[in-house]
């Protein structure tokens, strides 16, 4: 796909429901890319929020966009292991040199030995009301909740112990 080849630098946006945009990191290595599929690199980058605040990411991670699944994911390389945070999202679309995609607040940290943790349920419940979620948009993400639970206990995809540490490899690659 245009724009997503190996090695580019790319932008990752994320939105809310209502159009407006929520995040922007602003450099992501394109490690491999198509229009179903993008693995992207970074390694502080910097990142800046719809109020205008900035900050800098803390370690190399390992982002996985999918044009099938409402989820994205996020495997940070830390000291003592990999943790992942998984965004419930649309699917992305890449347009404008940038990976976009909306972002529904259901987030699920998992730890190094695969527990988990699903965060900001309160948050999605009030946006859930404030944008007028449709019931069958609130079906498909709960679904997409537990389609990823099911990748994490399989350990499938970005989960799978080789994934992060391969792709990982070839980023350096490209920052040599």
């Amino acid at each position: 796909m245009d724009g997503l080849q190996p090695g580019k630098n790319i932008q990752i946006q994320s939105y809310k429901h209502n159009g407006r945009l929520h995040r922007v990191w602003d450099t992501t290595t394109v490690l491999k890319g198509s229009s179903h599929r993008v693995i992207g690199a970074n390694d502080k980058t910097l990142v800046t929020e719809s109020d205008g605040r900035t900050w800098l990411t803390r370690e190399p991670a390992i982002c996985f966009f999918h044009a099938k699944y409402w989820f994205n994911v996020i495997g940070m390389l830390r000291d003592d292991g990999i943790y992942y945070y998984c965004n419930i999202s649309s699917p992305f679309v890449f347009e404008d040199g940038a990976v976009k995609y909306i972002d529904y607040d259901l987030d699920v940290k998992v730890f190094p030995d695969m527990t988990y943790t699903l965060l900001d349920e309160d948050e999605y419940d009030l946006h859930k009301k404030i944008m007028t979620y449709p019931k069958v948009l609130d079906k498909i993400l709960w679904n997409n909740v537990e389609y990823l639970l099911h990748w994490v206990h399989q350990r499938k995809g970005p989960f799978s112990p080789e994934f992060v540490d391969q792709w990982y490899e070839l980023y350096l690659t490209y920052r040599s």
